[in-house]
């Protein structure tokens, strides 16, 4: 990496698109290529697409853009982010900004790269005596299965333990049903085909054991990746807090802050949109690297709901003079293999984090689910949340009206001004400043910009 690089980069969203790339490439310093930045133009052609899924008619691009300012385990990190939604990449970065003032840092640490194979087993006579015989044959199970996985095995990962679960017994509605769980290091793979091989391949041994009748039934990975977790935490000082325009001391706004967790902690409803705003930074993250973000998502609301209820994935609390937001969720993520092995974007964002390891990534990706909820919860604590995402979204609504250029600047603050982000509202704005343009000037209006037109909506 370039020994210039920095997280910090103050003015950047000012800067017109070809100089942020120059400066990107020059923080990469000769870790990227002409070639390798093209790739920010898409990443992937119609050719590739057609043979990453089935039925292809095209490509469908998203933007990607840089959240700034992190520092994790006191290394900075520029983090690309791949989302539709406007502000997510501002409010992660403001953060992040936050966490920095002081020399301040997200602290991450991942657990081992445990996946769960998961073999049902049906029809199976007495359980408790199988899952005991299942147990017993540990070690021969485990060396069968490193020998499915001998090239994992060679990584320094592979099968580490089995376990064995009754789930229902033969008086039961769905009779004797055992699940055994084979525990894989998958080191810097997400590891799902390397699971579901392994699965598929030990069934029928697994069979046998469960005694006379017995037979396999689903035979694949656990998205509940729950001994694969990621542990974030941030402190962050009450004087980085306040802001000129905002109410409050920075101490008012840390409890504030530290309220609003103790709410989503309380209500499952409040939950559900408190963990939404973690999963803006941490869906974003995962797509810009070609990690499968569904199942992180699966596994991240089921380990919220794991204790019976569904509850908050980061809290907050007020310790001295400082706040602390910590997070831990399950983070299967990957540097290898998968989408990563044929799209170019994905290859160049892990270029860009400047990573090593799946340990790493899945740090980032913690940090930013972090940054994203500490955002969130800042504005609802004090303006709201729609005063700083409304400013950002009324430039996607001035660009949709036709305005470009410094008319788009001042299109977007005078309808972000009025609060009426509207098209319609977008359209007058823009029509008065190009006659005021036209006048002065002695043009005809509307010259050098077509509105677009839209179909009336029915009232």
């Amino acid at each position: 990496m370039s020994k210039d690089r920095t997280s910090r980069l103050p003015g950047f969203y000012r800067l017109p698109v070809a100089e942020r790339r120059d400066l990107l490439a020059h923080l990469l310093g000769g870790h990227a290529s002409p070639a390798d930045l093209s790739a920010l133009d898409g990443g992937i052609d119609l050719a590739t697409a057609d043979h990453m899924i089935e039925n292809v008619v095209g490509t469908f691009a998203l933007p990607m853009g840089l959240a700034l300012n992190f520092r994790i385990n006191g290394k900075d990190v520029l983090v690309p982010m791949v989302v539709e939604e406007a502000s997510v990449i501002a409010a992660a970065s403001n953060a992040a900004r936050m966490v920095r003032a002081g020399e301040g840092s997200f602290a991450a640490r991942c657990d081992d790269p445990i996946m769960i194979a998961q073999v049902q087993l049906l029809d199976v006579a007495d359980p408790d005596a199988a899952a005991q015989r299942i147990d017993d044959a540990e070690d021969e199970l485990l060396a069968r299965a490193r020998d499915t996985l001998p090239r994992l095995c060679d990584r320094g990962g592979g099968p580490v333990g089995v376990e064995a679960r009754v789930l229902s017994r033969p008086a039961d509605p769905d009779g004797g049903m055992l699940v055994v769980h084979l525990h894989v290091d998958c080191r810097d793979a997400m590891g799902a085909n390397l699971i579901n091989t392994l699965a598929e391949s030990i069934a029928a041994r697994l069979a046998e054991l469960a005694g006379p009748g017995a037979r396999p039934g689903l035979r694949i990975l656990s998205n509940l990746a729950d001994r694969r977790l990621v542990h974030v935490s941030a402190s962050v000082a009450f004087s980085a807090l306040e802001e000129a325009d905002a109410p409050g001391t920075g101490r008012d706004i840390a409890c504030a802050i530290a309220s609003a967790s103790r709410f989503a902690e309380l209500d499952p409803y409040r939950a559900a949109t408190h963990n939404k705003g973690i999963m803006n930074g941490v869906d974003a993250v995962l797509l810009a690297t070609g990690n499968d973000w569904r199942s992180i998502e699966a596994g991240a609301h089921a380990y919220a709901a794991s204790d019976g209820s569904y509850a908050p994935l980061a809290t907050w609390r007020v310790e001295g003079d400082h706040l602390v937001g910590r997070l831990v969720m399950p983070m299967a993520v990957g540097t290898v293999g998968g989408a990563l092995q044929v799209h170019a974007g994905a290859r160049l964002a892990l270029s860009i984090l400047g990573i090593e390891s799946a340990a790493e990534l899945a740090g980032v990706v913690g940090a930013a689910g972090l940054a994203s909820n500490l955002a969130a919860l800042r504005a609802l604590a004090t303006d709201g949340i729609q005063r700083g995402h409304m400013a950002l979204h009324a430039r996607v609504v001035a660009r949709s009206v036709g305005a470009e250029g410094d008319l788009l600047e001042r299109v977007a603050a005078e309808i972000a001004a009025a609060g009426d982000v509207k098209p319609e509202r977008a359209r007058k704005v823009l029509a008065r400043l190009l006659a005021a343009e036209a006048d002065a000037t002695g043009d005809a209006p509307h010259s050098h910009v077509e509105l677009p037109s839209y179909p009336e909506v029915p009232k």
